[in-house]
């Protein structure tokens, strides 16, 4: 295998040269005719990759993942498929395997049935963007940090649109106290103006990745053509009635910064379903859980116990009544989501199991053991 580690650095290969992470070379010797390139694109009819700077180039899919998910025999589900920052293994203009990730930020699919629905992988840095107009909701910020927490990335809140003569940007900021008091950043910018967002150049540096997340219409395309320097990205106004955006990114893209940094653009999510797998103290809510700790009743449900200390934060205006309503609210999905993955956990343990039993018997009738 011959590859051009300064090239792929470019584009955020995490190492000067050779990969230091065992299963990387694990993966890489189970390969060895194969040479490393990332997903800078995902579309319905496949994968974009690149091996340096330069355009990419479409390549095939591994056969499992072109299957229905859930189809009986050799598909995979839609986490285990490649996604935009992903790392994978080529061999012509094949993938041959992907290699681990060591971050990604998911969601919960939509519909009934339990998936998840990776939306950026190997990323240091979560941009949550979310315009200073119709657009800001802290709750729906807080359920991103929830999701970002879990995924081993850094979240930077955004407030864009900080030039607009509607904005309060001091209140804005003072409605998310709660964020701020979690170690999360949150900058109000225009992103319109390059020295405004220079703010945010400390997690733009080379060989750093970053995703921007955010409603539509929130300013994150404008924001990527700031960073750029160029337009390379499409906007479009937001509507007067209601600030919603139009899906002007139509598809996940990777694209490299001047600064060598990496930036991932999403579409605009309106869904934000927890996996199951979040953790809300580290998600953003350590105060409130660390509160729950102080309640006189261990199985305090903060209504009207007595030695409430929820209660007692609230009524005493050291915490949101808002947001510790959406705080038991995403609780409640993220149990929800667990017990869903848990049942599918269980449900792929046993089809494993059965499937190995036709064979364990017919050995068993030759006298193998």
């Amino acid at each position: 295998m011959i590859s051009d580690f300064a090239a792929l650095r470019i584009i955020g290969w995490p190492w000067a040269g050779e990969p230091e992470d065992p299963a990387w070379r694990d993966a890489m010797g189970a390969h060895p005719q194969a040479r490393p390139a990332r997903v800078v694109e995902q579309h319905r009819s496949g994968y974009m990759v690149a091996e340096g700077p330069g355009e990419g180039f479409t390549v095939e899919s591994l056969p499992e993942w072109q299957r229905p998910a859930g189809y009986r025999k050799g598909s995979s589900s839609a986490e285990q498929r490649a996604a935009v920052g992903d790392w994978v293994l080529l061999e012509g203009e094949r993938i041959v395997a992907l290699l681990p990730r060591r971050s990604a930020i998911k969601r919960g699919a939509a519909g009934e049935h339990y998936k998840q629905q990776v939306i950026a992988a190997n990323i240091d840095t979560v941009l949550v963007v979310c315009g200073l107009d119709g657009d800001f909701n802290p709750r729906r910020i807080e359920r991103y940090l929830l999701l970002v927490h879990g995924g081993g990335a850094q979240p930077v809140v955004v407030l864009t649109k900080a030039d607009k003569d509607d904005s309060d940007v001091q209140a804005a900021v003072a409605a998310l106290v709660g964020v701020a008091g979690q170690a999360v950043p949150v900058f109000a910018v225009n992103a319109k103006d390059r020295d405004s967002v220079a703010a945010l150049q400390p997690w733009l540096q080379a060989g750093m990745t970053a995703v921007l997340v955010g409603s539509s219409g929130a300013g994150k395309s404008t924001l990527t053509n700031t960073l750029l320097g160029a337009e390379k990205m499409k906007t479009a106004d937001v509507r007067e009635s209601d600030a919603r955006g139009r899906h002007t990114t139509t598809h996940r893209a990777l694209i490299p910064l001047p600064s060598g940094a990496c930036l991932i653009d999403t579409p605009g999510m309106r869904e934000l379903k927890p996996t199951g797998e979040e953790d809300l103290a580290e998600g953003g809510f350590a105060d409130i859980e660390a509160l729950a700790e102080q309640c006189r009743f261990r199985d305090c449900r903060h209504e009207r116990e007595p030695g409430c200390a929820v209660r007692a934060a609230i009524q005493g205006e050291t915490l949101d009544s808002q947001r510790f309503a959406n705080y038991l609210k995403l609780r409640d999905e993220v149990a929800g989501a667990a017990d869903r993955l848990a049942t599918r956990l269980a449900q792929k343990g046993d089809a494993k199991v059965q499937g190995k039993a036709p064979g364990k018997r017919t050995d068993d009738r030759r006298g193998r053991h």
